[in-house]
């Protein structure tokens, strides 16, 4: 043996080692038990009071894992959990049209409209992981993690043999992770903010989609904090202009003085995956040549 190697050689052994190996005498092993290492201990890392440590591990492990991966840049996919692939939205119209039922005739067939917004989520998807594959610091395509929108944009990349990521959260329903994303990049979270916070640390971009309340807190969410300049100014694309200003008002904002004329920069239509992507290229020079994206380039 190599005396050499004991130059380095661990002074302790490692918790996983600890864990594995730490066996309860008989008196001591029922589950009323305290006799369990503290960090193998389920109930007493639920309790009250270690809330603190259970956000910094939530902050910790997605973290970690995406820094081993070589994970730097990535683009974000909001958008409606209940938007259908178009596939899913046209047999849901058959049924209803089967059945003869006029109102829900009028639901699928608007659920048929909006199922565009899932092929685009597609496409984007798939191009940002195409075009960035052979960087030396690929783009990563992030979402939620469940269906809708966020199931097309892990699908896109999924295609065309890229990876994902997903940060899942525990709810009541939709819970479950679609099956596109790259599992070792696949995250559950117990905290939404924390969650959040994943989505903006390494995002270079966000592109929102047609959504409800958990969209829009996303998104509202992430303007405030550029327009405060809590984080850096980046792309925020919006697909579907007549979706948004219909929903939203910006010019009342304005007129009301509840936000700056120049607020209204902080993002922009888009409505296709080749106009997103015709943006981000224009921001970050994906397809320029070697000379115009070295130590110069905008900094992603």
């Amino acid at each position: 043996m190599d005396k050499r190697t004991e130059l380095t050689a661990r002074n302790f052994p490692t918790a996983q080692e600890d864990a594995s190996t730490a066996t309860p005498p008989s008196r001591y092993g029922g589950p009323e038990s305290a006799y369990r290492l503290a960090f193998t201990d389920n109930d007493f890392l639920l309790r009250e009071e270690l809330r603190p440590v259970r956000m910094q591990l939530e902050l910790l492990k997605p973290e970690m894992v995406q820094m081993e991966a070589g994970i730097k840049s990535t683009i974000v996919i909001f958008g409606s959990a209940r938007i259908l692939s178009p596939e899913a939205a046209a047999a849901g119209l058959s049924e209803a049209q089967a059945r003869d039922d006029a109102s829900a005739i009028r639901t699928a067939e608007n659920r048929v409209l909006m199922s565009r917004y899932y092929d685009e989520a597609r496409r984007f998807a798939a191009l940002v992981t195409q075009r960035t594959a052979d960087m030396d610091t690929p783009v990563y395509v992030v979402t939620g993690g469940g269906p809708g929108i966020m199931e097309a944009g892990n699908r896109g990349a999924f295609e065309v043999g890229g990876k994902s990521i997903g940060l899942n959260i525990v709810l009541p329903h939709e819970q479950e992770p679609n099956p596109y994303i790259t599992p070792e990049l696949c995250f559950q979270f117990h905290y939404f903010a924390l969650r959040k916070m994943h989505f903006l640390m390494r995002s270079i971009a966000l592109v929102c989609f047609p959504g409800g309340f958990g969209t829009l807190d996303e998104l509202f969410e992430t303007m405030t904090l550029v327009q405060t300049g809590k984080c850096r100014k980046r792309p925020i694309l919006l697909f579907g202009r007549e979706f948004w200003s219909r929903l939203i008002n910006f010019d009342v904002l304005i007129e009301t003085g509840m936000i700056s004329p120049g607020d209204v920069h902080l993002f922009r239509y888009v409505e296709t995956a080749e106009e997103a992507w015709a943006v981000l290229e224009a921001e970050y020079g994906f397809d320029a040549p070697p000379t115009e994206t070295g130590e110069f380039a905008v900094d992603i």
